[in-house]
């Protein structure tokens, strides 16, 4: 039988340490959040979870059929609202029933989603999610793990009730009902308290990072491409690749590409960066960087979330051809100038767009001191801009809003320590520098 999903191809000690990380989370009844750079794997990590059986033998054991994973990419609905989110939720536990064969289970789920759909109503869909997981962990006595892929995507548009609601079913059913995301941050280093505070016990510093390189995986997948194109490169050229790339997955699959189609060529890492695709991969995890990370990075320094996500180690960037590729990268000697585009709603820094990178607040934050750039603009009115919402802003204290200011210093200044474009007006509020 043809495998329905790549990752069912993958050995069962892909990813061990990080998978089993997840597991013990899991088992003690908690959540967590898988993180890593671009292209490092996380969403192999979570797609190896539900579509790899062994994978699932090697790390619960006799416990493999009592655990039910329900994958989801949220780069599908990441400008999308709650209701459509709640929606996508509940047909993905009913896909991921088919997908196991337990059609029965199925044909339950698929009632209340009929049922919901009659409506179209966010608080029936809801009602309809809560009735499909009561009846698989209390009935059904299963363990739902609800695998959010991607989940930055979604971040400018979630609000707090996405996680009250994920608190409401993990209330019902207790250690039957967990979630696992998967992210290049932290939640807690994006979004504000408020936002993610209703969830905060259950997932808040059940970090796992990623290591850039896991062998067993790169080693499948440089076999896997030595069957599919026929060809193959000697175990020191194969050796030479994991170097230069530091065996990160992304980067390392596309240089082995480019070796099997051009072996004649000698020079490696001249052939590797002679590939926009590689380029193109290289720029994905450069624009990634806030430009304090950026500044760090260029100037050797130690960051503490670099070094945790395996970027740096000691100051030292441990992907080589990364390295060459920043040091390749033209001066910036004045600085690139923060604009703000009316018409597309998007703040952009030099040619690089920032939107993507903020947070709601940050934006609205950011997009209010710019349009009010030729004066002091006072707390309480950026409370109010900020926190527009009244039960929202209901709390919001000066304290709240200097964290908000201070993590967006982190993402749109190149010193955060001594802000070009965010200043302090002492005892009044905040006055933007273009």
């Amino acid at each position: 039988m043809e495998p329905t999903h790549f990752e069912q191809l993958y050995p069962a000690n892909t990813r061990f340490q990080e998978i089993k990380r997840v597991i013990e989370t899991l088992r003690a009844g908690r959540s967590c959040q898988v993180i890593g750079i671009p292209g490092v794997g996380k969403s192999n990590v979570l797609r190896l979870l539900p579509y790899n059986r062994s994978v699932r033998e090697e790390h619960l054991g006799q416990d493999e059929a009592r655990y039910h994973f329900v994958y989801m990419d949220f780069s599908e609905v990441r400008e999308r609202n709650l209701f459509d989110i709640l929606k996508f939720i509940l047909i993905s536990l009913s896909y991921s029933l088919s997908e196991r064969r337990m059609m029965e289970e199925q044909e339950v789920v698929n009632n209340f989603l009929k049922e919901a759909l009659e409506f179209e109503d966010e608080l029936i869909f809801f009602q309809g999610l809560k009735k499909s997981v009561d009846y698989l962990a209390k009935e059904k006595a299963l363990y739902l793990v609800f695998l959010f892929d991607r989940f930055e995507d979604y971040i400018p548009n979630i609000d707090s009730h996405f996680f009250l609601n994920l608190k409401l079913l993990r209330n019902r059913v207790k250690y039957h009902f967990s979630s696992v995301f998967a992210v290049t941050r932290p939640v807690e280093d994006v979004l504000e308290p408020a936002i993610y505070g209703e969830f905060h016990e259950f997932l808040i510093g059940n970090n796992i990072y990623l290591p850039i390189k896991d062998e067993p995986g790169l080693s499948f997948r440089f076999k896997y491409l030595e069957e599919l194109t026929g060809k193959k490169a000697t175990d020191a050229v194969k050796k030479e690749v994991e170097k230069i790339t530091g065996g990160h997955g992304k980067l390392a699959k596309l240089a082995y590409e480019a070796i099997l189609a051009d072996p004649e060529e000698k020079n490696i890492q001249k052939l590797i960066l002679s590939k926009p695709q590689i380029i193109g991969a290289l720029f994905e995890i450069w624009n990634f960087l806030t430009p304090e990370e950026q500044s760090d990075i260029k100037d050797k320094s130690e960051n503490e979330f670099l070094e945790r996500a395996n970027l740096l180690e000691h100051g030292k960037i441990s992907i080589p051809l990364f390295a060459a590729f920043v040091d390749d990268l033209p001066k910036d000697e004045n600085g690139a100038k923060l604009t703000y585009d009316a018409t597309r709603n998007e703040i952009y820094k030099g040619n690089e767009t920032l939107t993507e990178k903020l947070t709601p607040s940050e934006f609205r934050l950011l997009r209010h001191l710019m349009t009010n750039s030729d004066r002091v603009c006072e707390k309480d009115e950026i409370i109010q801009a900020v926190w527009s919402d009244s039960k929202t802003r209901e709390g919001v204290t000066d304290q709240a809003l200097d964290q908000i200011v201070y993590r967006l210093r982190k993402k749109i200044e190149d010193d955060p320590n001594n802000p070009k474009f965010i200043h302090t007006v002492k005892g009044r509020g905040y006055k933007f520098n273009g």
